[in-house]
């Protein structure tokens, strides 16, 4: 009976991601409102009825992929921090910084938000959740008392989103771990305090 279970989900997990690997690709081609469904499944080399097995509109996959890239990337941003109450910046290594792994893991999704008129709004909402981790998870040690606490996340948000837009534009020219590197030798050149506490619980 497990043996069967597992090949059902197996199964389950496979068309939901040729489903989404489709839509994904045709959302290059085509405005989202004029894809259908028809044209996802046929893309993706399914039925209809396998579509509507998991999903009752072509918004619900996309709002499924959404979720999916925003739980990842939240995980991606805490991972340097994850079980440790002191995050010594200089001590960082490129292993630890996984936003970029994460953005590669998703390069489809991502390529599609410096279009335009293609997923309007991502970047705001991708910086909103790294300003909201950075200001709830990290007690930053800021020297300065006159620097806004929050212009500064945003300030770091949209630095880490513009490195990842040059990164797309480029094509995917460098690999994670050399625009991990850069990240970490922009850091360490740039903050005031290489020890930031942490708020986190894991």
């Amino acid at each position: 009976m497990s043996n069967k279970n597992d090949y059902i989900d197996r199964r389950i997990v496979k068309s939901k991601k040729a489903m989404k690997d489709a839509i994904l690709s045709l959302m290059k081609e085509k405005d989202f409102n004029e894809i259908s469904i028809t044209d996802i499944v046929r893309f993706a080399d399914l039925n209809r009825g396998t579509f509507y097995k998991h999903y009752q509109y072509k918004e619900d996959l996309f709002n499924e992929i959404i979720d999916e890239v925003l739980t990842s990337l939240v995980d991606s941003y805490r991972e340097p921090y994850k079980g440790i109450q002191l995050l010594e910046v200089n001590k960082l290594t490129t292993s630890a910084v996984k936003v970029f792994d994460h953005v590669q893991q998703y390069s489809n999704f991502y390529s599609l938000i410096v279009q335009p008129n293609v997923l309007t709004g991502f970047q705001q909402k991708f910086c909103a959740v790294l300003k909201d981790l950075t200001l709830n998870d990290l007690n930053d040690s800021f020297p300065n008392p006159r620097v806004n606490r929050e212009l500064h996340a945003s300030y770091q948000a949209y630095a880490i989103l513009g490195l990842i837009i040059e990164w797309i534009n480029g094509g995917f020219i460098y690999s994670s771990t050399y625009m991990a590197e850069q990240l970490l030798e922009i850091l360490k050149h740039s903050i005031a305090s290489s020890v930031v506490k942490t708020n986190f619980e894991n």
